[in-house]
């Protein structure tokens, strides 16, 4: 049986679309709506519509007249190497990158999403524990696929949970525990106490 060729992207407007790419679809509209571009009845009834579309075609014509939001190679990854002294990203706000490296030295490395704002349906982090380890914050709603890490001596601890809310990223890590491991987890007691204690991070 001879194998079909993968669709051209200018090919795919008949193929069905995902749960995720209404959603992709959902978020950009609300952006637009955000800056300006389209007004709330616009808004609704273009969502209506993305909620209810089946195809490709279907959503593309609903964003056609927007510009397109960034892809992940619009981005430079961000690289965070722990060193001597450490390094860490949040959990204040900042821009997510379509890849993070981090590598956690001497010092280790802390990655919170916790108020980043991420714009890609997906985001590979790339974490390597090294001698002092890595650690992943993920606010509750986020997934993190980690089936691609190996464990090292440091080992994996993964104890977030499988519910993914609509509309959020998938966190897909891969790299090696090294010998201090790599953990991702959601936010702990002190740290959601301090996050709602703090308006600048609100």
């Amino acid at each position: 049986m001879t194998a079909q060729p993968a669709p051209r992207d200018d090919d795919r407007g008949g193929l069905r679309a995902s749960h995720d790419d209404r959603e992709a679809v959902v978020e950009q509209l609300r952006d637009a709506a955000a800056e300006g571009r389209i007004d709330l009845d616009e808004l609704d009834e273009r969502l209506e519509r993305a909620l209810t579309a089946k195809t490709y075609a279907e959503l593309d014509a609903l964003t056609a007249d927007l510009p397109r939001p960034p892809s992940p190679a619009d981005l430079p990854p961000l690289e965070l190497s722990g060193g001597y002294y450490g390094a860490s990203r949040g959990p204040g706000p900042w821009d997510v990158p379509g890849r993070v490296i981090a590598r956690g030295g001497l010092a280790g490395v802390k990655l919170d999403f916790s108020r980043a704002r991420c714009r890609f349906p997906e985001v590979t982090v790339e974490a390597y524990g090294e001698s002092a380890g890595v650690v992943i914050v993920i606010p509750d709603g986020w997934v993190a696929d980690t089936t691609a890490v190996k464990s090292g001596l440091g080992g994996l601890k993964d104890t977030t949970t499988p519910d993914r809310l609509p509309g959020t990223p998938l966190i897909r890590v891969v790299g090696s525990g090294g010998m201090a491991g790599v953990v991702v987890r959601h936010p702990n007691r002190w740290e959601r106490r301090k996050l709602g204690n703090d308006p600048a991070r609100a």
